[in-house]
């Protein structure tokens, strides 16, 4: 199955050139039917022209991105090695709140370049 989605230009080009491997979102009901082996194509938002597509490798679950980033390796994430220090799962809140994380659980979606 081939799912869609959106990625701001940072995220978008740190998976193109294979630094981020784990995408993280709410586990809404979008998300919910993910699969291993899926498809997803995502989109620039700011040039919808760009898209890539990867491979589902893995989904991690977890009932909230505080316990999220104490579980995967935020290097995977988008933050690099100079940003580690200070990376916080606050800052996902400023995409999804405190409670859509408790209604909903987030996914780490383990991803790989399709080619």
């Amino acid at each position: 199955m081939t799912h869609y989605m959106n990625l701001n230009a940072s995220p978008f080009e740190m998976i193109k050139c294979g630094v981020k491997t784990i995408e993280l979102r709410l586990f809404d009901e979008k998300r919910q039917v993910l699969a291993v082996n899926d498809s997803i194509v995502f989109t620039m938002t700011d040039d919808p022209s760009q898209q890539i597509t990867v491979k589902v490798k893995a989904l991690h679950l977890f009932s909230s991105f505080e316990e999220l980033y104490a579980e995967l390796p935020l290097e995977n994430c988008g933050y690099t090695k100079e940003e580690l220090p200070a990376a916080s799962y606050k800052d996902m809140e400023q995409y999804y709140s405190q409670e859509k994380q408790t209604k909903y659980g987030v996914v780490g979606i383990e991803i790989q370049l399709a080619n």
